[in-house]
Protein backbone atom coordinates (compact mmCIF):
# COMPACT_ATOMS: atom_id res chain seq x y z
CA UNK A 1 0.00 0.00 0.00
CA UNK A 2 1.43 3.25 -0.95
CA UNK A 3 0.36 6.82 -0.01
CA UNK A 4 -0.71 8.23 -3.48
CA UNK A 5 -2.71 4.96 -3.72
CA UNK A 6 -5.86 6.39 -4.91
CA UNK A 7 -8.75 6.33 -1.58
CA UNK A 8 -12.11 4.51 -2.73
CA UNK A 9 -15.32 4.69 -1.52
CA UNK A 10 -17.89 1.41 -2.62
CA UNK A 11 -21.71 2.04 -1.65
CA UNK A 12 -23.78 -0.33 -2.03
CA UNK A 13 -21.36 -2.40 -0.07
CA UNK A 14 -23.45 -5.34 0.36
CA UNK A 15 -24.55 -6.25 -2.96
CA UNK A 16 -23.36 -8.70 -5.38
CA UNK A 17 -21.16 -5.51 -7.60
CA UNK A 18 -20.75 -3.84 -4.10
CA UNK A 19 -18.52 -7.30 -2.94
CA UNK A 20 -17.11 -7.16 -6.58
CA UNK A 21 -15.41 -3.84 -6.50
CA UNK A 22 -14.43 -4.65 -3.02
CA UNK A 23 -12.39 -7.66 -4.01
CA UNK A 24 -11.08 -5.94 -7.34
CA UNK A 25 -10.05 -2.89 -5.42
CA UNK A 26 -8.25 -4.98 -2.95
CA UNK A 27 -6.58 -6.74 -5.84
CA UNK A 28 -5.19 -3.57 -8.03
CA UNK A 29 -1.96 -1.33 -7.70
CA UNK A 30 -2.64 2.54 -7.07
CA UNK A 31 -5.74 2.02 -5.13
CA UNK A 32 -7.23 0.93 -1.72
CA UNK A 33 -10.41 0.89 -0.14
CA UNK A 34 -10.93 3.86 2.56
CA UNK A 35 -14.75 2.83 2.99
CA UNK A 36 -17.65 0.91 2.36
CA UNK A 37 -21.16 1.96 2.97
CA UNK A 38 -23.90 -0.37 3.22
CA UNK A 39 -28.30 1.30 3.69
CA UNK A 40 -29.40 2.36 6.74
CA UNK A 41 -31.02 -0.49 8.83
CA UNK A 42 -28.63 -3.15 6.93
CA UNK A 43 -27.76 -6.46 8.55
CA UNK A 44 -24.09 -5.69 7.41
CA UNK A 45 -22.99 -2.35 8.87
CA UNK A 46 -20.46 -3.07 11.35
CA UNK A 47 -18.81 -5.87 9.48
CA UNK A 48 -15.30 -6.28 7.94
CA UNK A 49 -15.88 -5.32 3.90
CA UNK A 50 -12.89 -7.87 3.47
CA UNK A 51 -15.56 -10.32 5.51
CA UNK A 52 -18.11 -9.69 3.85
CA UNK A 53 -16.80 -9.72 0.60
CA UNK A 54 -14.60 -13.13 0.79
CA UNK A 55 -11.58 -11.43 1.03
CA UNK A 56 -11.22 -12.05 5.28
CA UNK A 57 -10.60 -9.10 7.51
CA UNK A 58 -9.39 -5.56 5.88
CA UNK A 59 -9.96 -3.49 8.63
CA UNK A 60 -12.72 -1.58 6.61
CA UNK A 61 -16.19 -1.87 8.94
CA UNK A 62 -19.41 -1.15 6.97
CA UNK A 63 -21.17 1.98 7.36
CA UNK A 64 -24.30 3.63 7.37
CA UNK A 65 -22.80 7.29 6.96
CA UNK A 66 -22.07 8.22 3.42
CA UNK A 67 -20.75 11.98 4.25
CA UNK A 68 -18.31 10.64 7.00
CA UNK A 69 -16.85 7.91 4.45
CA UNK A 70 -16.48 10.40 1.43
CA UNK A 71 -14.90 13.61 3.51
CA UNK A 72 -11.48 12.01 3.73
CA UNK A 73 -11.93 9.78 0.55
CA UNK A 74 -11.12 10.78 -3.17
CA UNK A 75 -13.58 8.66 -5.11
CA UNK A 76 -16.80 6.76 -4.73
CA UNK A 77 -17.56 3.64 -6.97
CA UNK A 78 -21.54 3.92 -7.46
CA UNK A 79 -23.71 0.94 -8.81
CA UNK A 80 -26.70 1.33 -6.19
CA UNK A 81 -29.88 2.70 -8.08
CA UNK A 82 -30.74 6.07 -10.20
CA UNK A 83 -32.18 7.69 -6.25
CA UNK A 84 -29.72 6.74 -4.36
CA UNK A 85 -26.78 7.85 -6.91
CA UNK A 86 -28.56 11.74 -7.47
CA UNK A 87 -27.69 11.38 -3.25
CA UNK A 88 -24.58 10.54 -3.44
CA UNK A 89 -23.71 13.13 -6.08
CA UNK A 90 -24.35 15.42 -4.03
CA UNK A 91 -22.00 14.22 -1.15
CA UNK A 92 -19.48 13.89 -3.44
CA UNK A 93 -19.68 17.15 -5.09
CA UNK A 94 -19.34 18.25 -0.95
CA UNK A 95 -16.71 16.46 -0.47
CA UNK A 96 -15.24 17.31 -4.03
CA UNK A 97 -14.49 13.71 -5.26
CA UNK A 98 -14.65 12.06 -8.24
CA UNK A 99 -18.14 10.17 -8.46
CA UNK A 100 -18.52 6.68 -10.82
CA UNK A 101 -21.79 6.16 -11.32
CA UNK A 102 -22.93 2.45 -12.51
CA UNK A 103 -26.35 2.79 -11.92
CA UNK A 104 -29.24 1.81 -14.24
CA UNK A 105 -32.74 2.71 -14.87
CA UNK A 106 -32.76 6.48 -15.12
CA UNK A 107 -35.72 8.57 -15.65
CA UNK A 108 -35.61 12.00 -17.06
CA UNK A 109 -35.80 13.97 -13.97
CA UNK A 110 -33.04 11.71 -12.18
CA UNK A 111 -31.00 12.17 -15.42
CA UNK A 112 -31.23 15.54 -14.84
CA UNK A 113 -30.41 16.10 -11.11
CA UNK A 114 -27.29 14.02 -11.99
CA UNK A 115 -26.15 16.63 -14.54
CA UNK A 116 -26.92 19.66 -12.18
CA UNK A 117 -24.14 17.91 -9.88
CA UNK A 118 -21.93 17.85 -12.19
CA UNK A 119 -21.68 21.43 -12.73
CA UNK A 120 -19.49 21.03 -9.38
CA UNK A 121 -18.85 17.51 -9.02
CA UNK A 122 -16.31 15.17 -11.29
CA UNK A 123 -18.90 12.60 -12.55
CA UNK A 124 -18.17 9.49 -15.25
CA UNK A 125 -21.40 8.03 -15.74
CA UNK A 126 -21.93 5.30 -18.25
CA UNK A 127 -24.40 2.48 -18.48
CA UNK A 128 -21.56 0.00 -18.68
CA UNK A 129 -18.20 0.21 -17.63
CA UNK A 130 -16.41 -2.09 -19.72
CA UNK A 131 -13.87 -1.51 -22.22
CA UNK A 132 -15.22 -4.30 -24.77
CA UNK A 133 -19.12 -2.72 -24.34
CA UNK A 134 -17.65 0.53 -25.25
CA UNK A 135 -16.12 0.05 -28.10
CA UNK A 136 -19.16 -2.01 -29.24
CA UNK A 137 -21.15 1.22 -29.19
CA UNK A 138 -18.30 3.08 -30.80
CA UNK A 139 -18.74 0.16 -33.82
CA UNK A 140 -22.61 0.51 -33.67
CA UNK A 141 -22.57 4.31 -33.88
CA UNK A 142 -20.13 3.25 -36.78
CA UNK A 143 -22.39 1.19 -38.60
CA UNK A 144 -25.88 2.55 -38.12
CA UNK A 145 -23.95 5.47 -39.99
CA UNK A 146 -22.54 3.57 -43.15
CA UNK A 147 -25.79 1.81 -43.81
CA UNK A 148 -28.72 3.28 -44.63
CA UNK A 149 -31.57 3.18 -42.62
CA UNK A 150 -33.89 3.13 -45.80
CA UNK A 151 -32.44 -0.69 -45.87
CA UNK A 152 -31.72 -1.55 -42.68
CA UNK A 153 -33.03 -1.85 -39.60
CA UNK A 154 -31.61 -1.52 -35.99
CA UNK A 155 -32.54 -4.42 -33.13
CA UNK A 156 -31.05 -4.53 -30.42
CA UNK A 157 -31.41 -7.62 -28.00
CA UNK A 158 -30.45 -7.87 -24.49
CA UNK A 159 -30.42 -10.83 -21.96
CA UNK A 160 -29.64 -10.70 -17.64
CA UNK A 161 -30.20 -12.55 -14.95
CA UNK A 162 -33.73 -12.80 -13.24
CA UNK A 163 -32.98 -10.59 -10.45
CA UNK A 164 -32.22 -7.22 -12.68
CA UNK A 165 -34.95 -4.93 -11.91
CA UNK A 166 -34.66 -2.59 -15.13
CA UNK A 167 -35.67 -2.88 -19.07
CA UNK A 168 -34.09 -2.28 -21.44
CA UNK A 169 -30.50 -2.35 -19.66
CA UNK A 170 -28.54 0.50 -19.16
CA UNK A 171 -26.27 -0.86 -21.70
CA UNK A 172 -28.89 -1.86 -24.29
CA UNK A 173 -30.24 1.87 -23.72
CA UNK A 174 -26.09 3.24 -24.55
CA UNK A 175 -25.97 0.90 -27.49
CA UNK A 176 -29.40 2.48 -29.01
CA UNK A 177 -28.10 5.73 -28.03
CA UNK A 178 -25.17 5.44 -30.23
CA UNK A 179 -26.60 3.51 -33.09
CA UNK A 180 -29.11 7.01 -33.31
CA UNK A 181 -26.35 9.16 -33.06
CA UNK A 182 -24.85 6.93 -36.28
CA UNK A 183 -28.17 7.56 -37.80
CA UNK A 184 -28.33 11.12 -37.17
CA UNK A 185 -31.79 11.04 -35.49
CA UNK A 186 -32.82 10.98 -32.19
CA UNK A 187 -33.50 7.69 -29.78
CA UNK A 188 -36.41 8.38 -27.68
CA UNK A 189 -38.67 9.75 -31.07
CA UNK A 190 -37.43 6.63 -32.49
CA UNK A 191 -37.65 3.37 -30.10
CA UNK A 192 -39.94 0.60 -30.03
CA UNK A 193 -39.78 -1.03 -26.55
CA UNK A 194 -42.73 -3.58 -27.04
CA UNK A 195 -44.37 -5.49 -29.32
CA UNK A 196 -47.73 -7.56 -28.84
CA UNK A 197 -50.32 -8.38 -30.68
CA UNK A 198 -50.99 -7.34 -34.15
CA UNK A 199 -48.37 -4.60 -35.05
CA UNK A 200 -48.68 -3.57 -38.44
CA UNK A 201 -45.03 -3.47 -40.05
CA UNK A 202 -41.90 -2.51 -38.98
CA UNK A 203 -41.96 1.19 -39.17
CA UNK A 204 -38.94 2.81 -40.73
CA UNK A 205 -35.91 4.02 -39.07
CA UNK A 206 -37.39 2.42 -35.91
CA UNK A 207 -34.81 1.20 -33.29
CA UNK A 208 -35.72 -1.94 -31.91
CA UNK A 209 -34.97 -3.85 -28.20
CA UNK A 210 -35.97 -6.87 -27.14
CA UNK A 211 -35.58 -8.18 -23.55
CA UNK A 212 -34.20 -11.52 -22.09
CA UNK A 213 -34.43 -12.44 -18.03
CA UNK A 214 -33.32 -15.29 -16.21
CA UNK A 215 -30.91 -17.69 -14.47
CA UNK A 216 -27.44 -15.78 -13.74
CA UNK A 217 -26.58 -14.20 -16.97
CA UNK A 218 -24.67 -11.32 -16.19
CA UNK A 219 -25.17 -9.58 -19.29
CA UNK A 220 -25.11 -10.41 -22.94
CA UNK A 221 -26.05 -7.82 -25.63
CA UNK A 222 -26.26 -7.46 -29.42
CA UNK A 223 -27.07 -4.75 -32.00
CA UNK A 224 -28.13 -6.49 -35.10
CA UNK A 225 -28.48 -4.56 -38.52
CA UNK A 226 -30.86 -6.02 -40.35
CA UNK A 227 -31.03 -5.63 -44.22
CA UNK A 228 -32.68 -7.69 -47.45
CA UNK A 229 -30.68 -10.74 -47.75
CA UNK A 230 -28.08 -10.08 -45.06
CA UNK A 231 -27.97 -9.44 -40.89
CA UNK A 232 -24.89 -8.03 -39.63
CA UNK A 233 -24.52 -8.54 -35.89
CA UNK A 234 -22.04 -6.78 -33.34
CA UNK A 235 -22.64 -8.90 -29.95
CA UNK A 236 -20.59 -8.41 -26.42
CA UNK A 237 -20.56 -11.23 -24.13
CA UNK A 238 -20.09 -10.60 -20.09
CA UNK A 239 -18.74 -13.35 -17.75
CA UNK A 240 -17.56 -11.90 -15.09
CA UNK A 241 -18.71 -9.17 -13.17
CA UNK A 242 -15.01 -7.84 -12.32
CA UNK A 243 -15.02 -6.36 -16.04
CA UNK A 244 -17.54 -3.49 -14.48
CA UNK A 245 -15.83 -3.17 -11.34
CA UNK A 246 -11.99 -2.63 -13.11
CA UNK A 247 -13.78 -0.05 -15.47
CA UNK A 248 -15.10 1.81 -12.63
CA UNK A 249 -11.76 2.02 -10.59
CA UNK A 250 -9.97 3.11 -14.30
CA UNK A 251 -12.74 5.70 -14.58
CA UNK A 252 -11.77 7.00 -11.01
CA UNK A 253 -7.85 7.37 -11.52
CA UNK A 254 -9.03 9.39 -14.95
CA UNK A 255 -11.12 11.57 -12.91
CA UNK A 256 -8.54 12.04 -10.20
CA UNK A 257 -7.17 14.78 -12.55
CA UNK A 258 -10.52 16.02 -14.53
CA UNK A 259 -11.79 19.19 -13.65
CA UNK A 260 -15.94 19.45 -12.47
CA UNK A 261 -17.95 17.80 -15.28
CA UNK A 262 -20.31 15.22 -16.66
CA UNK A 263 -18.29 12.30 -18.26
CA UNK A 264 -18.54 8.96 -19.96
CA UNK A 265 -16.57 5.91 -20.57
CA UNK A 266 -15.64 7.08 -23.77
CA UNK A 267 -13.68 10.13 -22.42
CA UNK A 268 -12.10 7.64 -20.09
CA UNK A 269 -11.45 5.49 -23.00
CA UNK A 270 -10.43 7.95 -25.56
CA UNK A 271 -13.02 7.08 -27.38
CA UNK A 272 -14.98 10.14 -27.28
Amino acid sequence: MSETDMKLVVVGAAGRMGQTLIRTIHGMAGVRLHAAVGRPGSPFIGRDAGDLAGLGPIGVPVTDKPLEAFLDAEGVLDFTSPASSVEFAGLAAQARIVHVVGSTGWSADEEAKILAAARHARIVKSGNMSLGVNLLGVLAEKAARALPAAGWDIEILEMHHKHKVDAPSGTALLLGEAAAKGRGIELAAHSVRVRDGHTGARPEGAIGFATLRGGSVIGEHSVMLAGEGETVTLSHSATDRSIFARGAVAAALWGRGQKPGFYSMLDVLGLN
